[in-house]
């Protein structure tokens, strides 16, 4: 894949619902006015048809695999198996999440840019991000949605990378060893990868549950960018939407395409 542009917010799409996600997502980083390219990495899962509307707003689609992992690695990170063995406590994922497509998302190092931010096909970036441009390999968000002692955990949904065929190769090597289990996927592995991930503030990958768990954190001034980590503001049976309802619907305001809202007017935790 050959770039003219150095430097691209990167997404994953592995099916129809996240290709929802991610329009919404590719619609706010275009409101930004951001100059980086918006590539959406799908998989074989996903349709022309619901990749259409990326493909419409700019966004540069590339195909990818998933990853060669053995077989007893896709058993113990199937999703029966997985949610059995570490199941979600805080919150429900809906059914179209699949945990072992997650490592697909560590295809972005064989990206020809210098520098990728990734993102979460359920995030909404709410203000400019391309400082996030200028951090090193590899930065995150420690994943706080309930409460300070969630500082020590990383959230993957956000962070900074180097794509290079070595590190690639090198965390290929490293995922899939015998008797592998990485509890939450993708994110389990990274931490472990890059054990000095710190570095971005909770306001770069701001969790839905702040909302309601630590509603003292939430600033909508200081927010760039929000994850809808567990339930997704488009699934109909959305079992938290009345708590989140003001998320929800700002999430459905950039899926339509409607102008971005003054920040410093939306309601504020209750």
């Amino acid at each position: 894949m050959t770039t003219q542009n150095d430097r691209a917010y990167v997404t994953l799409v592995t099916n129809a619902d996240f290709a929802m996600g991610a329009k919404a997502l590719v619609t706010s980083l275009r409101a930004t006015g951001t100059t980086a390219d918006v590539v959406v990495m799908h998989t074989g899962g996903v349709s022309d048809l619901a990749l259409s509307p990326l493909s419409d707003l700019g966004a540069r689609l590339v195909q990818v695999e998933l990853l060669p992992t053995s077989d007893a690695f896709n058993a113990a990170h199937a999703r029966d198996a997985l949610h059995g063995r570490a199941p979600f406590t805080k919150g429900c994922k809906p059914g179209f999440h699949t945990p072992l497509d997650n490592f697909a998302k560590l295809r972005l190092w064989q990206l020809d840019y210098d520098r990728v931010v990734f993102l979460d096909a359920d995030t909404l970036v709410l203000k400019s991000c391309d400082v996030l441009f200028d951090y090193p390999e590899f930065r995150a968000a420690p994943n706080v949605y309930e409460s300070l002692a969630d500082f020590h955990r990383m959230n993957s949904g956000v962070f900074t990378a180097r794509p290079d065929p070595a590190t690639f190769e090198a965390m290929v090597q490293a995922l899939d060893q015998p008797g592998a289990f990485w509890r939450r996927t993708d994110q389990s592995f990274l931490q472990s990868f890059f054990p000095d991930w710190h570095g971005l503030p909770v306001t770069f990958n701001m969790l839905q549950y702040v909302w309601f768990n630590l509603p003292e954190l939430w600033h909508w001034p200081s927010i760039h960018i929000l994850h809808f980590q567990y339930e997704k503001p488009w699934q109909a049976d959305h079992p938290r939407a009345a708590q989140l309802a003001p998320l929800i619907d700002l999430w459905k305001r950039y899926a339509a395409g409607d102008p971005p809202p003054d920040l410093n007017a939306m309601p504020t935790p209750t």
